[in-house]
């Protein structure tokens, strides 16, 4: 056999190379796998922003059918979802690729992680310019932009004005003394005055109570002083007096399906929760749906004309050192907070955001929250977003053994008090 030229084999080491480097280039070039986002959503089920948040993910995916796929991670529970972000932090793990939180003291600990995708890094000035500038003002720490405002929230209480009228009263009481008379005619006429609650994880209608008494008392920064100033003790005195005199008999260990199952259902006269719950169903169709009247709780204090408000759900991504993943991530939060879909969950929904839109509600329950927030001339945060979960696991944990006269309000308010970190 010949011997192989050293020109043919240099001819040969080329063409294999060559053809090395476009298989390379080939495969570099070639379709690529399609990212898939997994999203932890408590907006399922009959939570009324369900139906429009579905439909703008369905949207999503189609528009990005190969490239990137948003798969929803229903989180019904709203309760089991706060343990399972809980549990996660704890764990040090993002609990989805994209999840929501309640910014508060206990989940601003997810900023002290690498856990979290900086939105300060990512976000364009355009993107900026559409979130309400004090909201991200407050989902700023420590020049970490680590979760988006997304819906907002002013925690009012709802008047069924057909149960008032029915026992002569015809306005929403402006006084205490006012508010304490119309329920002793609702309770002498065999309506629970009040929607009142001591389970689940932060007994979330009777926290709001509690709140908007608390503020009162003490002023819109009640929430800097110790939970045993006077303030606090007064307020758990009026709660406890509303849970045993003026709600329902099983209020002790209700969850919040129950407390507002009364309200629903017409066996309490007055309610607490956000706007949100204005866009339910189940809502509209009662008899008295019409005659709600929104308001805040006449004033216990010298604190009044003002509005219990929260960034009630921040939106997060999962930080990534793929940087196509981290991509897809923000083309899908852009999408999802777009002027034109927040729009189409606050129509739905009756909910309330941190991103800018021309909409202006026509149905007249949503308007009345939107007058209330208006009109307000303070906010002040309520107890959980103000004092974290453990904070208001513990304020739910102490208030049954309040109700029940097993502890006075000022060992309630102590027992309070101990999980507050200073």
């Amino acid at each position: 056999m010949k011997k192989i030229s050293k020109t043919l084999v240099v001819l040969l080491v080329m063409l294999s190379l060559s053809f090395s480097l476009f298989a390379q280039s080939q495969a570099e070039t070639g379709p690529q796998k399609e990212i898939e986002l997994r999203w932890a959503s408590i907006w399922v089920g009959n939570d009324s922003k369900a139906p429009a948040v579905e439909a703008i993910v369905a949207e999503f995916n189609a528009a990005n059918a190969g490239k990137i796929k948003v798969v929803i991670e229903p989180q019904p529970d709203y309760n089991a979802y706060e343990q399972k972000v809980r549990t996660s932090l704890a764990a040090k793990q993002a609990p989805a690729d994209v999840f929501t939180i309640k910014l508060n003291p206990t989940t601003e600990a997810f900023y002290q992680s690498n856990l979290l995708l900086d939105f300060a890094k990512v976000m364009d000035p355009q993107w900026k310019a559409t979130f309400d500038a004090g909201s991200l003002a407050q989902s700023t720490i420590g020049g970490e932009l680590k979760s988006l405002p997304m819906e907002t929230a002013i925690l009012p209480l709802w008047y069924n004005m057909d149960a008032l009228k029915s026992v002569g009263v015809t306005s929403v009481p402006k006084t205490m003394a006012e508010l304490i008379s119309a329920f002793d005619k609702l309770k002498a006429a065999g309506i629970a005055p009040s929607s009142q609650m001591t389970g689940d994880t932060n007994a979330w209608t009777s926290m709001i109570w509690f709140s908007h008494l608390a503020v009162s008392l003490g002023g819109v920064n009640v929430w800097d002083k110790s939970f045993t100033d006077p303030a606090f003790v007064e307020a758990a005195k009026l709660l406890k007096r509303f849970i045993t005199d003026y709600s329902t008999n099983d209020a002790v260990g209700l969850g919040a399906g129950g407390s507002g199952g009364h309200f629903l259902a017409g066996r309490t006269a007055v309610f607490s929760n956000g706007p949100w719950y204005a866009g339910r169903a189940d809502l509209a169709a009662t008899p008295f749906f019409n005659s709600i009247k929104i308001a805040g709780l006449p004033p216990a204090g010298s604190t009044t004309d003002f509005a219990i408000s929260r960034l009630q759900a921040n939106i997060c991504a999962a930080s990534s050192k793929d940087s196509a993943r981290e991509a897809a991530t923000v083309e899908f939060l852009k999408f999802l907070t777009s002027a034109k879909n927040i729009t189409r969950i606050a129509e739905s929904s009756g909910a309330m955001f941190a991103i800018k839109t021309d909409y202006l509600p026509t149905k007249n329950l949503q308007k009345q929250f939107y007058e209330v927030a208006n009109n307000a001339k303070a906010t002040a945060f309520d107890l959980e977003a103000a004092l974290g979960a453990e904070v208001t696991l513990e304020f739910g944990q102490q208030l049954g053994a309040l109700a029940l006269g097993r502890i006075t309000a000022e060992e309630f308010c102590s027992l309070v008090d101990r999980k507050i970190e200073r």
